[in-house]
């Protein structure tokens, strides 16, 4: 159980969104974005979004964490903060702090996420039933799927954007071998985020256009992509789309997420019209010898702003509606 007021915390690599829900069932409130590099740790971050907001004192905590959350003390996979459950509990005089994967209230959230929120790709199947699927390429990727198990959800987290990815025609054989490696791996966060755009913008640049294969920056690419300028940018955009549909169309099969697929992260919603035109849903679907179910699994982008709050709402006021891993602290632990 969560003492209310409950301080909520979306961690990434690049930002940390805190917010409060101050009663049980409440609607979440954002206190601010806080830059992770702006903060020598999390616990001056959140003392300068509570001072900042003027917002009542929390008395527990639910923070989610970009990277694997095996302990109280989590480093995140993207930023040099360790987030330590103890560390802030005792700072601030907390009841309790609870860490979860950054995919896990993205997954809650998925649960009972309103179609105004959405922006379907591809056909669209009205309340399908079934396991559901949450990723999304940002700073890194990040997935989750949540499993419907009587009258409760489980919410499995995954690490799948540090599994291998490879070529699968042509048009990718030709890019792959100079393709930037991380650690001497082509894995899916390496093409599928941020830094992964510029990694196949330079590639192309280098195969098609003697680039020297410096990388550029995400944003610039995007906007000269999706404005038809560089032809280099337009085209890394339409293979980032249709990775992208590669990909979760492999984590559809894997989980049968017949529910559908929801697409969060901070890329996928600046580029829903690639998405829509391009061979996102070819990608998606051409998975023999079960294209046809594939065909039958929606897919749509989540559009609202911060969408782990309202997860992290569902996991702080309907716990028990939930199972999933986390770690956390009390004054007794």
């Amino acid at each position: 159980m969560f003492e209310f007021p409950v301080l909520i915390g979306d961690i990434g690599g690049t930002n940390a969104r805190f917010g409060l829900i101050e009663t049980k069932g409440g609607e979440p409130r954002l206190l601010s974005r806080e830059s992770t590099a702006g903060h020598p740790h999390p616990s001056a971050a959140i003392r300068a979004s509570l001072a900042a907001s003027g917002a009542p004192a929390p008395r527990s905590a639910i923070l989610a964490i970009a990277g694997r959350v095996d302990a109280p003390a989590v480093q995140l996979t993207n930023a040099d903060w360790l987030v330590d459950a103890a560390a802030i509990g005792r700072d601030f005089g907390l009841s309790r702090v609870a860490l979860v994967n950054d995919y896990v209230p993205v997954a809650a959230g998925a649960a009972g996420i309103a179609p105004d929120e959405l922006t379907p790709i591809g056909p669209e199947r009205g309340d399908a039933a079934g396991p559901r699927l949450v990723l999304g390429p940002g700073t890194g990727f990040g997935a989750a799927a949540l499993m419907p198990y009587g009258d409760r959800l489980a919410i499995v987290s995954t690490e799948a954007g540090h599994t291998d990815l490879g070529p699968t025609d042509a048009e990718e054989a030709e890019i792959w071998p100079t393709l930037e490696r991380v650690e001497g791996r082509v894995t899916v966060e390496t093409v599928l985020s941020g830094s992964g755009l510029a990694r196949l913008h330079a590639a192309l640049r280098a195969v098609k256009a003697g680039g020297d294969g410096s990388r550029h920056d995400p944003a610039e690419i995007t906007r000269s992509g999706l404005s038809g300028e560089d032809p280099q940018a337009r085209a890394a955009l339409a293979l980032f789309g249709k990775l992208l549909g590669r990909v979760c169309g492999d984590l559809a099969l894997t989980f049968l997420a017949t529910g559908g697929v929801y697409i969060g992260g901070g890329i996928a919603p600046r580029i829903v019209t690639v998405l829509r035109e391009g061979r996102f849903r070819e990608a998606f679907e051409r998975k023999a010898p079960f294209a046809g179910q594939m065909r039958e699994i929606p897919t749509s982008v989540i559009t609202v702003k911060d969408p782990a709050f309202s997860g992290l709402s569902a996991l702080a006021s309907e716990g028990v509606r939930f199972i999933y891993h986390g770690q956390g602290w009390t004054p007794q632990a």
